[in-house]
């Protein structure tokens, strides 16, 4: 069956240069401390919390990667209504400012997973496919 209503306009986050600039930074020092001082300060970014999301989980620390991609996912959230998102429509995984909210989804689905929680490791999954699956594909490949 095909959806004659038109799809919502896709939802493009701001980039944020001082957040980025400082989560670069953490790159070149490649620490949790450096990670997470980017988290602290600057909150509502979700690029920080999903490199500490990553992070915990490459490590095999699955709940603080849940709590760490839950953070970062809700953020995001509060950034996309913010930007026009009415809780459906695509979240392009090819602009760069969404990335940071698509990781932290990608994470939370994985972590909820290894926690036991099969539904909302699905949902999330799902949800990130609906916000674009090249998301999914580009994320699942970097595994």
């Amino acid at each position: 069956m095909q959806n004659l209503l038109p799809e919502p306009p896709a939802t493009l986050l701001p980039v944020h240069d001082e957040a980025e600039a400082t989560l670069a930074a953490a790159h070149e020092a490649d620490t949790d401390e450096a990670y997470a001082t980017v988290a602290a300060r600057f909150p509502t970014f979700s690029a920080g919390w999903a490199t500490l999301a990553t992070r915990a989980l490459a490590q095999g620390q699955v709940v603080p990667a849940y709590a760490f991609a839950r953070t970062g996912y809700h953020r995001g959230l509060d950034q996309l209504r913010r930007n026009g998102w009415r809780g459906h429509g695509p979240v392009p995984w090819s602009h760069e400012p969404n990335r940071g909210f698509l990781r932290c989804l990608y994470v939370l689905s994985r972590a909820a997973d290894e926690i036991g929680e099969a539904d909302e490791a699905a949902r999330c999954a799902q949800f990130l496919r609906d916000c674009d699956p090249a998301a999914g594909d580009a994320l699942a490949s970097d595994d």
